[in-house]
């Protein structure tokens, strides 16, 4: 079944309809308890979830099997991303093949960032230049089998906005105009880009209507789960971020409980005030995460923890290291369903550093389709494509970074040293003098309290 036909059923019974996004993660492990994660998510009933396609194609094997997973194993209704990046036609032709032949009507035509290590998409040799020219492919060879869906960029697409002020005016409508013309060509569902300010999306709505795109736009929503990774994010898309929520993280950045607590609250009333403008469907960016997205539909009422069917007092664990486990310790005796909450999301956390390889959200800050590094590379040729003659030169670059007199390091996608690198900076200095070139570093620490804005978030 088509996604727009599922929407506007919802709206025809008078439901709010919403769907989560996931993306292929790093490992096998990854994979298997990403669908365990989803499994538990899908209980409560979304419209649909769509599945990415890996900057530069790079999961492209992994995100069809994922799709057809996703659609004949989950059972629930899957779009899969499809780029234009390292695409020649055969290629593409191939993926909406195999998608159509494992019962799948869903596709997110996308133009797609560069590979990794390249700034620029380039145009591939007997691909597609767009996603227009993807969306007009697909309609002249599958006919009306696909339901097409395409992307909306509230604020312009990043590469349209230059500097801070965001996008100009002109650039702005051109890329309204550009994204008509892809629901004429076909798409019948525009999903966007996230956003943190609300009035910028209504009026992206309105003025979407003013120039006749008449499909379902469905509003992205990425909840808050880190404040860091919040940063980068946005960061990347060049997001507005208003004032009041900066003000309102700086003082518990360094708390990620407390972040996640704020990013569920921000979640909930930009959808409350979205649901409020008569648009009925949410789109959640759940980076392989479950928590926060859940809380969001549990706020709003459009979801029940008691109305998800469970054979026993508690929720059985699906996790493959729990399966047999029927002992519960007995001061949780009378809290069962606290019990598997507390100890269920212990991974919740992305660290792309030290964290458990096994789950799903491993890896999500570096891979998923929103960080693509924009910009970085230009910052690493001017600090380092400099001339290196000697050992001595080489160790010069590696003393100056870790002296904080550059920024940028090739080996890390973080801006500059981190606070707990600083503890040892002093030390880092003499040891890249002596030829002792460090790409990586972690201070002793013993006695330290958890919430320290320097090593507790570690």
């Amino acid at each position: 079944m088509k996604v727009i036909e599922k929407i506007q059923q919802a709206a025809a019974d008078g439901r709010t309809a919403f769907s989560f996004e996931y993306f292929p993660p790093k490992t096998d492990e990854g994979v298997e308890n990403l669908f365990e994660r989803m499994d538990r998510m899908v209980a409560h009933g979304p419209s649909f979830c769509d599945i990415t396609w890996g900057a530069g194609g790079s999961t492209a094997d992994l995100t069809l099997e994922i799709a057809n997973r996703m659609q004949n194993m989950v059972c629930v209704e899957t779009m899969m991303h499809l780029t234009c990046t390292n695409m020649p036609v055969e290629k593409i032709d191939h993926a909406l093949e195999t998608i159509k032949s494992n019962g799948i009507q869903n596709v997110l035509a996308l133009r797609g960032d560069p590979p990794h290590g390249q700034d620029k998409f380039v145009q591939v040799e007997g691909g597609f230049a767009c996603a227009l020219d993807l969306v007009q492919h697909i309609r002249a060879k599958y006919g009306d089998y696909f339901g097409i869906t395409v992307a909306g960029y509230p604020e312009a697409h990043p590469d349209a906005i230059q500097g801070e002020g965001g996008a100009t005016l002109e650039a702005y409508t051109n890329d309204l105009a550009y994204l008509k013309r892809k629901v004429d060509a076909g798409a019948d569902l525009i999903v966007t880009q996230l956003f943190y300010d609300t009035d910028i999306f209504l009026k992206f709505v309105n003025d979407c209507r003013q120039i006749g795109i008449t499909c379902p736009i469905v509003p992205g929503i990425m909840p808050i789960n880190n404040y860091k990774g919040f940063v980068r994010m946005t960061g990347f898309c060049k997001t507005k971020i208003p004032a009041e929520i900066t003000a309102a993280l700086d003082p518990i950045k360094d708390n990620e409980e407390a972040v996640k607590a704020y990013g569920i609250h921000l979640g909930t009333e930009m959808c409350k005030k979205i649901l409020a403008s008569g648009i009925k469907t949410l789109h959640l960016y759940t980076l392989n995460m479950e928590k926060s997205a859940l809380a969001i539909l549990m706020n709003l009422g459009l979801i029940e923890e008691s109305k998800v069917s469970r054979p026993l007092p508690w929720r059985p664990p699906t996790n493959v290291f729990r399966v047999k486990e029927d002992v519960r310790p007995i001061f949780w005796a009378n809290r069962p369903k606290s019990y598997i909450t507390r100890t269920l999301g212990w991974d919740q956390y992305p660290h792309g550093r030290w964290g458990d390889s096994r789950n799903p959200s491993y890896g999500a800050l570096t891979d998923h389709q929103f960080t693509r590094p924009r910009g970085r590379g230009k910052k690493l040729q001017e600090e380092w494509a400099v001339p290196l003659k000697s050992v001595e030169d080489i160790s010069e670059r590696f003393t100056n970074f870790c002296e904080g007199k550059l920024t940028s390091s090739p080996w890390s996608e973080l801006d500059g040293l981190q606070p707990e690198t600083k503890i040892i900076d002093d030390q880092l200095v003499k040891i890249n003098q002596k030829g002792f070139l460090t790409i990586n570093s972690q201070p002793a620490v013993n006695g330290e309290k958890s919430d320290s804005p320097t090593v507790g978030k570690y």
